[in-house]
């Protein structure tokens, strides 16, 4: 590994701050209920070949030492970033492109390595990356490839998907490096269960192009099908479904139509494995439409159905989206990323409700390729990543949920000033004593500790600690986060 002593040097410099959304912008950024973190630009976290750009994101937590990390695809280069403390976030270095620099990076996580391919750039391939190297770094690096797949002459890929489950890699749109369609840019299965020894397992044609995917062991309402490794692709012009637990005898379950086709792009399942909310991404531009998304009833899968369709409050393009638990966290280009509510999503009308937004393209939410391009939602923490193409990674938290806005630790304990400096005072409203207070960094390292305290107010000195997230522990029992700025 390679240092990059000049980017650690000026990175300060380019972070954006926390910034709360207040009446409908954090900064220059039109918002509802969330908040800006910190935002790093792409001329930190790509290289300077071709033109810079941002493009695919995902996240991956540490199991080792709880630490979040966002793996920020780019244009040259995939850029590794630590925010687990979302308002100073550390850029840690980057894997730079195996072949050329094209607008399409995407990546996908399993067991502890990122997986990366690369679309329209020639003998590419997949790498494979320990993410491992990036525990106790102090300074940034030029990280290399701890593995390249290239089986059957995989150059370019348009996109990855990994089922968790069942450890296999399904490479989507690949061609080799002169730019021959390999399995019709069907999808190809890889045995990715020792990471750094990918292995082909087989591939499949016979439906034509995947531009996305999700795959999963289904475990929804139609028993047929309970148990089956299930693909979901998103075909260019229909939904498939596939039956794929047996790699070398996949079974067609049944395909989707909807008018108005544009480019079937990308869909996910809601948790209960009923629903599939589809985006299409250019049925905007083609058909004069305001963002379109299509939920489908897959009661059936044998027989899928439309079940509603929502439309958006401009015409921004829809890209990629994901779910977490009621929520459907979608990547809008210009509209950035917005966020419904989907409780109600079983409903032939209003089945998705906006309840939040963050802007990273503030111009205006014009029908064009810029913006947000993906979202990653899934960190224990409530951190939100956004990968955006011309401003790079933020990191966006729902308002008042970091202990800005409300900082009652119960009926009876406050904190104030939070965020602080130097200073803050912990009161008990009830006139009963705090005994002892002690702080951890975000990590559970023990910083700071005071006992025998035994008053009702108390002047805690915060001057000896960085500026961060910390917990605050009072009395043993009540624990809030403490911001230091």
């Amino acid at each position: 590994m390679k240092k990059i002593t000049f980017l650690l040097l000026f990175l300060p410099f380019f972070i954006n701050a926390q910034t709360p959304c207040d009446n409908g912008f954090a900064g220059v950024y039109p918002c509802n209920d969330y908040d800006l973190m910190s935002n790093i630009p792409v001329s930190v976290l790509a290289n300077t070949n071709g033109t810079p750009e941002g493009s695919d994101i995902w996240g991956w937590t540490d199991a080792t030492t709880g630490k979040e990390y966002a793996i920020a695809a780019m244009t040259n280069s995939t850029a590794f970033v630590d925010v687990s403390d979302p308002i100073n976030p550390v850029f840690l270095g980057r894997l730079d492109s195996n072949a050329g620099n094209n607008f399409w990076r995407d990546v996908k996580i399993y067991k502890d390595h990122a997986f990366i391919v690369a679309d329209n750039v020639g003998g590419h391939g997949m790498q494979v990356f320990d993410l491992t190297k990036l525990r106790g770094l102090t300074s940034a690096q030029t990280f290399t490839a701890d593995a390249i797949y290239t089986v059957d002459a995989v150059g370019s890929c348009h996109n990855i998907f990994i089922n968790e489950d069942s450890g296999v890699a399904y490479l989507l749109g690949c061609s080799n490096a002169r730019g021959g369609r390999i399995a019709s840019g069907g999808p190809i299965f890889v045995d990715i269960t020792d990471p750094k020894n990918p292995t082909k397992i087989n591939s499949y044609a016979n439906e034509g192009y995947s531009h996305d995917a999700q795959a999963l062991i289904y475990n929804g309402p139609d028993t047929e099908h309970v148990g089956k490794e299930i693909y979901i692709g998103s075909n260019v012009n229909k939904i498939v479904i596939l039956d794929v637990t047996d790699k070398n005898n996949v079974k067609k379950i049944s395909e989707i139509n909807y008018s108005e086709i544009g480019y079937t792009h990308q869909g996910w399942f809601t948790e209960d494995e009923r629903y599939f909310i589809l985006g299409d991404e250019t049925d905007e531009q083609n058909f004069g439409m305001n963002t379109r998304t299509l939920v489908f009833d897959f009661l059936d899968l044998d027989n899928p159905v439309l079940s509603s369709t929502y439309s958006g409050a401009s015409a921004a393009i829809d890209h990629n989206g994901y779910v977490k638990g009621n929520l459907f966290y979608m990547a809008n280009y210009r509209a950035g990323v917005r966020i419904f509510d989907i409780t109600n999503i079983a409903s032939a009308i209003n089945s998705m409700t906006e309840v939040g937004f963050f802007d990273t393209y503030p111009a205006n939410d014009g029908t064009a390729f810029n913006g947000a391009w993906s979202i990653y939602p899934y960190f224990a923490s409530g951190n939100l990543i956004i990968n955006d193409i011309e401003r790079g990674l933020f990191v966006i938290r729902k308002s008042g949920t970091l202990g800005v806005e409300n900082n009652s630790l119960t009926n009876s304990f406050s904190i104030y000033p939070n965020p602080a400096s130097a200073k803050t005072t912990i009161v008990n409203g009830n006139n009963n004593p705090i005994n002892n207070i002690q702080i951890f960094s975000v990590l559970g390292q023990k910083v700071l500790v005071k006992s025998n305290i035994n008053e009702s107010k108390y002047v805690l000195d915060t001057s000896s600690l960085n500026k961060g997230i910390y917990l605050i522990k009072i009395n043993n029992t009540l624990t809030k986060k403490l911001i230091i700025n």
